[in-house]
C-alpha cells in the first residue's frame, strides 16, 4: 500500500494510521491514552485485531517507554452473543 496514512488500524471503529500517528505524535500518551483518545481498541473484538499496532506505535513513538510500561487493557468477550439474547428474546 502506498499510503500508509490511510490504513485502517482498527477495523471496529474506522481509525487509521494517521489518526493514531498524529494523536500520539500531539499528546505524547501512553497507549491507554491512546486508546481513549481514538478508540481504537474498543470495538467489538475488544482490540485483539489492532491491539499488537497500537502497542508498536507507542513503542516506536516513544522508545523511552518499555513494552511491559505498556498496560493496555484486553478483555475479549467470553463468547459472541447477539442483542435477542441479551434482551431476552430468543
Amino acid at each position: 500500500m502506498a499510503n500508509k496514512e490511510s490504513l485502517v488500524i482498527c477495523r471496529c471503529e474506522e481509525v487509521t494510521y494517521e489518526q493514531l500517528h498524529s494523536t500520539a505524535q500531539e499528546h505524547k500518551c501512553s497507549a491507554r491514552e491512546l486508546k481513549l483518545r481514538t478508540r481504537a481498541g474498543m470495538g467489538f473484538c475488544g482490540g485483539r485485531t489492532c491491539r499488537v499496532v497500537l502497542d508498536q506505535m507507542i513503542e516506536n513513538l516513544l522508545p523511552d517507554v518499555l513494552p511491559g510500561d505498556i498496560p493496555l487493557k484486553y478483555q475479549p468477550p467470553v463468547r459472541p452473543v447477539t442483542f435477542g439474547t441479551v434482551g431476552g428474546n430468543q
